[in-house]
């Protein structure tokens, strides 16, 4: 492959770029992702955590680059094309992303039913990126489906997303990096170095990286539990996605047409919410508190994990019922308390969005599927992360805490509720 320069990154040292990248990196739409940060609220808790979905993508890029480099060397890939594409499709695999990331995407769910890698799509194909896909010879067809692992071929799809994906090795070191948490820190060099493509399929590793895998899954579950779901982040994101909701009615945030979407950062989307003045006061409200960091309080969390899936998120309105009855019973303003579920799978998911339960080993040339179950250490975090909180305002907190208590109370959480309904 031929580069067209490179840029320094603190991650990974040097990001070499080619004609096509260089392109792509210049349209607006990508340019777009300086101003969508990775973590959306984390910097008011981890104030260096100011990273971008720009940096991202890029170091995305690199690491799948990487990993077709490898394959290119061990003989499972026949062309450096192939390289190229999935850089290009690990480029590209953000481009959907809403302000504030996955919390714009959680309102687009719920509103839309569409997720950041439909928009995503819909940016590829419909915008000037096609245009430099194919002008450079690529099929902006085939590089779309393998931005969101729909590739014919299953191990470029795990390269792009999965467990042994180059989303995650970036995203760990670099969250961990800008946050100052220690636990992103992984041997991706060990790891890619070590992959293996069986029956032309799937990507496994070498059983020698078995312990680089299990320290990348046990880093991904400690910074969800130390970053992405910290109840003061979560504070920020709660406050942040009930503004975006209020105000969508009279903003149309939600129009998905690329002319309002490719104009959506974090920034004009808080400006647009702040010009409501009066006429959106709790959503004007709860921005002006978000730029100030006058974050809500937690006043009741329950961390849960489970096994088995034996009982989902509840939806918005249980959310909102819940609410009014614990700020009936504090006898405060119904939007001053906010009941926040959050639910994330404690192992990453294929690129058929289900949770991994083996990985594929290669020992003296043999290849073997081993359940997760049987690597001791994986095993005993596998399942789901379930945080149920309430926040409210530093004026109610000590009333909404006791009403919290009389509506839940200590051992009958609603999450024992709902299980007790679902039998």
């Amino acid at each position: 492959m031929k580069f067209a320069g490179e840029i320094t990154d603190p991650v990974h040292q040097y990001i070499r770029f080619t004609n096509v990248e260089r392109e792509l990196l210049d349209t607006p739409a990508f340019q777009r992702l300086r101003r969508i940060k990775q973590l959306s609220g984390a910097h008011l808790v981890y104030p260096s955590a100011q990273h971008s979905r720009f940096e991202h993508s890029l170091g995305t890029m690199h690491v799948a680059g990487f990993a077709g480099e490898t394959l290119l060397a061990k003989g499972y890939l026949s062309k450096e094309e192939s390289i190229q594409e999935l850089r290009l499709a690990a480029l590209l695999h953000d481009i959907g992303h809403g302000p504030f990331s996955h919390l714009f995407e959680e309102m687009l769910g719920a509103k839309c039913d569409l997720t950041h890698e439909d928009l995503g799509k819909k940016i590829i194909l419909k915008t000037e990126i096609s245009d430099i896909l194919k002008k450079h010879g690529y099929n902006s067809n085939s590089i779309c489906k393998l931005s969101f692992g729909e590739s014919k071929i299953k191990f470029f799809n795990e390269i792009i997303a999965g467990a042994l994906s180059a989303d995650i090795m970036d995203y760990l070191p670099r969250d961990g990096l800008f946050t100052g948490a220690e636990y992103g820190k992984i041997d991706y060099h060990r790891l890619i170095s070590s992959f293996e493509v069986v029956s032309n399929a799937h990507l496994a590793i070498n059983r020698s990286a078995l312990y680089s895998f299990e320290s990348m899954l046990i880093s991904r579950y400690e910074m969800f539990k130390a970053v992405y779901f910290h109840k003061t982040v979560r504070s920020a994101e709660v406050m942040l996605l009930h503004s975006m909701r209020l105000a969508d009615e009279q903003l149309n945030l939600t129009d998905t047409s690329l002319d309002n979407y490719l104009n959506l950062t974090d920034d004009s989307t808080l400006e647009k919410i702040h010009s409501l003045n009066k006429s959106n006061e709790v959503a004007v409200r709860l921005v002006t508190d978000y730029r100030n960091r006058k974050l809500l309080k937690c006043v009741y969390e329950k961390f849960l994990h489970k096994h088995e899936d034996i009982c989902r998120k509840m939806d918005r309105r249980a959310l909102h019922n819940l609410a009014s009855q614990i700020a009936e019973g504090a006898r405060v303003q119904e939007n001053s308390v906010f009941v926040d579920a959050s639910r994330a799978s404690s192992m990453p998911l294929t690129p058929t969005k289900k949770e991994i339960s083996s990985i594929l080993l290669v020992d003296k040339e043999q290849a073997y599927e081993t359940p997760i179950s049987e690597i001791p250490l994986i095993d005993s975090v596998t399942g789901f992360l379930d945080m149920l909180r309430v926040y409210t305002t530093l004026k109610n907190r000590e009333v909404v805490e006791r009403s919290v208590k009389k509506v839940l109370g200590e051992e009958d959480s609603m999450y024992q509720k709902h299980r007790i309904r679902k039998r």
